[in-house]
């Protein structure tokens, strides 16, 4: 049933963020000894499915209950993609071998499908996976509805986890207050209101959990100064590149002023070009680079080609 719904949600539209999570295994004292991907399993997959699915039939449920008259909700909605910002990640993507429609809504989340099944096959692609989503609308709680462009549903919400998003508790109380005959009409404001708020702490709770991860990382290959280790670049900027760890995918910079020679950086930031050389690097080549220093404050990994 489970991949009944999800081959039905792929036709209608939604977009596969398949993205890797890092994990750690820490010793007694907190201290990470490995650091791994999450296996994405089945059951993950399974579980994922049904509560999409209790998710929109909760925000129908709402919406049709209202017979045209609102019953203010708290809507999960995720606008369309800037088409600026989609153009410029095709440009990207175009550099590294893949080739995105990207003329109408639904043909971008067709090419994003394909980019996600492209990465399974090719690691380097993933480094595309996280870039895609940052072309994307931000999803966010709001009481009024414009559907959910990211999953390709029109009412969308929020109501499986209470235990950890307030956004939950919010929807259960108003769910709870309709499922008899009468119809519960809160004041629409004051939800809002409390949409505005749960959006603007969950940024904060991701960006925390995006540095917590960044700081065991970091603590991670204090271990292993001098190592050397294979990555891939992830990014280019004036002061040098950006390289991603095969495996553990543990981000570092190595620097220019490392280099024997000065880089000229291509407009659009996908490659360096050697100016006495000539010799070019791109988003995506394969390095092999060297652990030179670790900085847990700045949460920083300093590199060296090898």
């Amino acid at each position: 049933m489970a991949k009944k719904l999800r081959k039905e949600r792929f036709k209608k539209g939604s977009i596969d963020f398949d993205t890797e999570e890092v994990r750690f295994k820490l010793d007694e004292d907190g201290v990470p000894v490995e650091v791994y991907v999450k296996e994405r399993k089945e059951a993950h997959m399974l579980i994922e499915d049904f509560m999409l699915l209790a998710n929109r039939e909760v925000a129908t449920f709402i919406h049709q209950k209202g017979r045209g008259l609102e019953i203010p909700f708290v809507y999960r909605v995720h606008d369309e993609p800037n088409p600026d910002k989609v153009a410029e990640f095709a440009r990207f993507a175009k550099e590294m071998g893949l080739q995105l429609n990207i003329n109408t809504p639904q043909e971008i989340a067709r090419s994003f499908n394909s980019l996600a099944q492209a990465a399974k096959e090719d690691e380097t692609l993933q480094l595309l996976a996280p870039i895609a989503i940052r072309t994307m609308a931000k999803a966010e709680y709001t009481t009024e509805n414009i559907g959910h462009y990211g999953l390709g549903f029109d009412f969308y919400t929020h109501f499986t986890s209470p235990i950890r998003r307030y956004s939950d508790v919010l929807v259960h109380r108003i769910l709870h207050k309709n499922l008899k005959e009468d119809t519960f009409r809160t004041n629409k404001d004051i939800l809002e209101g409390q949409c505005k708020h749960i959006s603007l702490m969950e940024r904060k709770a991701m960006d925390a959990e995006r540095e917590s991860i960044k700081y065991k990382q970091v603590e991670f290959m204090q271990k292993h100064l001098g190592e050397v280790f294979t990555g891939y670049i992830s990014g280019i900027i004036d002061r040098g590149i950006f390289v991603e760890l095969k495996g553990n995918k543990c981000e570092g910079m190595v620097s220019f002023a490392t280099m024997d020679e000065p880089f000229d950086i291509e407009e659009g930031r996908l490659r360096a070009k050697g100016m006495r050389s000539g010799k070019v690097m791109k988003m995506g080549d394969e390095v092999q680079i060297r652990i030179v220093a670790t900085e847990l404050a700045k949460r920083q990994i300093d590199l060296e080609l090898a």
